[in-house]
């Protein structure tokens, strides 16, 4: 079950139906189904999906499409989103899907053909699964921003090699890419349920379902198999979506400020953190123990209630939400300029970051 939340969308949406009629693995009598929640649109996006309806062009699919119109507080993409996984689950209920899945992508994104294949099967290992995003050229691509990109993949790929030295996430194995985002994420309906759904938030709603699934045990994957191709285009219609990420880039590829990130101190504090919290886990498990290590990972006991660590049902849960109330409390990242914290990463890392 794919669920597309989209909002005029006319020029991009018949792409990603178009790569979703192309998936591998469906027979003729057996379409995927594909929900696309239509909201606010003004530009011919709902006529467009119709007549590709009309016309044929769904006909390896199967799909429900929602127009609605929300009230201007409400008429972002969290809702949206929210109204299209939603809508495919009470879907998967009424067709008695006990094991049924459920995978969002954007309307603008589109997809390889092992796309919903690749994601059933790293769902194997896995409580939801995130895909890797590859930034589609819409027009001309400057050198510059190239050369930027390919330095920002060089930084977060770094940051992985020092979590896999540091704190190598078992479930998570490398190679692996760092995106879990709303272009690209897979989980069963039944945990989507069990976790509250996702939450209508004006941005970082994709994240925060993320964290939803993870502070339950749920073990998250990047698995390097699954990927999306997202726009890069200036001019999107999420808040604080990719296209903001692209305008920042281009100034920046322009000669504008320098491109900053969390330099690499301090993401060796917050790998090791975890790789604490996760060590401390077997104590705080057993009766007594929180009031053994509370001091050394700096919580206290009010903090106890919130965590409820006697709920966590591995250390995964526990390390992401006592990881939450520590980040509450901690001083912002220290940012750095990218190309510094390139050279620092690679004095950490050594012929790793070769």
């Amino acid at each position: 079950m794919v669920c597309v939340p989209a909002r005029d969308e006319v020029e991009r949406l018949p792409r990603l139906i178009r790569s979703l009629a192309a998936q591998d693995g469906f027979p003729e009598d057996a379409g995927l189904r594909v929900v696309i929640a239509a909201n606010n649109c003004s530009d011919g996006t709902v006529e467009a999906v119709r007549a590709m309806i009309a016309g044929g062009e769904t006909a390896a699919l199967d799909v429900r499409l929602i127009e609605t119109t929300l009230a201007p507080a409400e008429a972002h993409v969290g809702t949206a989103r929210r109204l299209a996984l939603e809508t495919g689950a009470d879907w998967l209920d009424e067709e008695g899907c006990e094991d049924g899945v459920l995978l969002t992508t954007d309307a603008d994104a589109w997809l390889p053909p092992d796309w919903v294949a690749a994601n059933l099967r790293a769902l194997s290992t896995a409580e939801i699964v995130g895909g890797r995003l590859i930034i589609a050229r819409e027009t001309e691509l400057d050198p510059a921003v190239a050369g930027l990109h390919a330095r920002i993949e060089r930084y977060w790929q770094a940051v992985r090699a020092l979590e896999d030295r540091l704190d190598p996430p078992v479930h998570d194995p490398a190679p692996r890419h760092g995106d879990h985002t709303g272009a690209s994420l897979a989980l069963r309906a039944a945990l989507y349920r069990a976790v509250g759904g996702l939450p209508a938030l004006r941005r970082g709603e994709d994240n925060a379902l993320v964290g939803r699934v993870q502070e339950q045990g749920g073990r998250l994957r990047h698995c390097p198999a699954v990927s999306v191709h997202v726009s890069d285009r200036a001019h999107g219609r999420a808040e604080g979506g990719m296209a903001v990420e692209m305008i920042r880039r281009l100034a920046v590829a322009g000669g504008g400020d320098a491109y900053r990130l969390p330099s690499p101190a301090h993401w060796c504090a917050l790998i090791q953190r975890r790789a604490a919290l996760r060590r401390l886990w077997p104590e705080i498990a057993v009766a007594g123990g929180w009031s053994c290590v509370a001091e050394e990972i700096g919580l206290d006991h009010e903090d106890r209630s919130a965590i409820a660590p006697e709920t966590c049902p591995n250390a995964i849960a526990f390390v992401e939400r006592a990881s939450r109330w520590l980040d509450a409390r901690a001083a912002p990242a220290v940012l750095q300029d990218l190309e510094p914290a390139l050279a620092e990463f690679d004095v950490l890392l050594g012929e790793d970051a070769a």
